[in-house]
């Protein structure tokens, strides 16, 4: 194991923040030039402090008694350098500060993980992601609350058992303000979330065993819900004199000829729209869920919505090619269009996405690979979950295919009259 260059320690105390000339005392590690300080929970005299020595001056008792102490906790300290460095594990200064005060790997907590991967990950995740781990790590505080009598559980207490009974407090649990409890797929995300947690904890050796070793997540396969091309005209020729639902109507029929999500097509400027290979303009923008780059060609009917809203008032307060509205109130004025429609379907806005991917693009013979680089799917699998939904696009396929074969026999059955 590569040796640290340098390891200091060094008593020192905060005068800064004295009172009544006495000043808190600490102490600080230093390892490669990076520090960690540790409160001594004592207060001395700033006057008979020698910053030199880093010891008081003096022979009474009380400065003899303070000064064996640091010998002591400066003894004690480079012990547990010296255990570190005979485990072989990475030497720093805030890791013999957690061997020091016993809060070593051995004892990290729940909150300890929780607030690491906040820190760790933070910058890399996607923000409605880290929401989503927020919303989950609440649960999982609740549930220990809940269930151990505590606010706080050692990582090196989980088990098996700590996973599954999780997993039975989600699915008896009923968030406020929701009619139901928590379905399968969102227990199972939640505890995807935990995992991920306790994962990075066993990685970075803070824990010895993976609780999650014999768990086995069990998701429910769902069909994608979209609009039929009936459906979707009706929705295209709706007429309202009421202009909330006439902007929600076309901010609709956008996503299902673009199939842009609702926080991409929200951000939508001018400069996203350039000249593709092709000549004519394309919608450019890079999907918040992942990052991707997607490119997505204008059909005449997002063209038509595009130069429709461009001297709108919202439009242009904000800066944005179209109007921005809450995705909550888009949800909820889509419930009135469904109903004014006769459109029994639960409509969400991001159905309007599932539409683009089936009822256009699909159904009307757009290559899945094509399909997948229009959604900005990393990967075709999570394309394919549409193509699997379209019991039209089967049955048209299949029935070409029937009047291929049945001319095929026809022509065999003349061969054999004429030969």
């Amino acid at each position: 194991m590569k040796t640290p260059v340098s390891f200091s320690i060094l008593f020192w105390i905060n005068s800064s923040r004295s009172k009544n000339e006495q000043a808190e005392l600490y102490v600080r590690l230093t390892i490669d030039q990076k520090r960690a300080n540790i409160s001594l929970n004592r207060k001395v005299d700033i006057n008979s402090w020698d910053k030199n020595k880093s010891r008081l001056k003096g022979t009474n008792k009380t400065v003899k008694s303070i000064n064996q102490y640091l010998d002591q906790v400066h003894s004690e300290l480079f012990q547990c350098f010296q255990d570190l460095r005979s485990e072989g594990k990475k030497i720093t200064a805030q890791r013999i500060k957690s061997r020091y005060i016993g809060d070593d790997e051995n004892h990290f907590t729940m909150s300890n993980i929780i607030e690491y991967h906040n820190e760790k990950m933070g910058s890399k995740l996607n923000r409605i992601t880290l929401k989503h781990y927020e919303t989950s790590q609440k649960y999982i505080r609740f549930f220990i609350e809940k269930e151990y009598k505590t606010s706080e559980m050692y990582l090196n207490e989980l088990s098996y058992s700590f996973v599954i009974n999780f997993e039975n407090f989600l699915r008896k649990y009923r968030p406020k303000g929701h009619y139901r409890n928590i379905g399968n797929n969102a227990v199972m995300k939640h505890i995807q979330r935990l995992r991920k947690m306790i994962t990075l904890a066993y990685h970075i050796e803070w824990i010895d065993k993976d609780p999650f070793i014999k768990f086995k997540p069990s998701f429910e396969k769902r069909e994608r819900d979209f609009l039929t091309d009936v459906e979707l005209n009706n929705i295209e020729i709706f007429d309202t004199s009421i202009e909330r639902l006439a902007i929600v109507r076309d901010l609709f029929v956008f996503s299902c000829y673009t199939g842009l999500a609702y926080v991409d097509m929200m951000k939508l400027k001018k400069d996203n729209i350039s000249l593709g290979i092709d000549g004519n303009k394309w919608l450019v923008v890079n999907r918040q869920k992942t990052g991707a780059l997607v490119k997505v060609p204008i059909l005449s009917k997002s063209l038509f919505l595009i130069n429709k809203y461009k001297e709108h008032p919202r439009a242009i307060h904000n800066d944005k090619l179209l109007p921005n509205l809450s995705n909550q109130k888009l949800n909820a004025y889509l419930k009135e269009i469904a109903d004014l429609c006769g459109i029994k379907k639960n409509l969400t806005f991001h159905m309007a996405r599932h539409t683009f991917a089936t009822t256009v693009t699909l159904t009307n013979g757009v290559p899945i690979e094509t399909v997948s680089k229009l959604l900005g799917h990393t990967k075709i699998a999570t394309t394919q979950i549409y193509a699997k939904v379209i019991e039209r696009k089967v049955s048209d396929d299949m029935s070409k295919l029937s009047s291929y074969l049945d001319k095929i026999e026809d022509q065999k059955s003349k061969n054999i009259a004429n030969m």
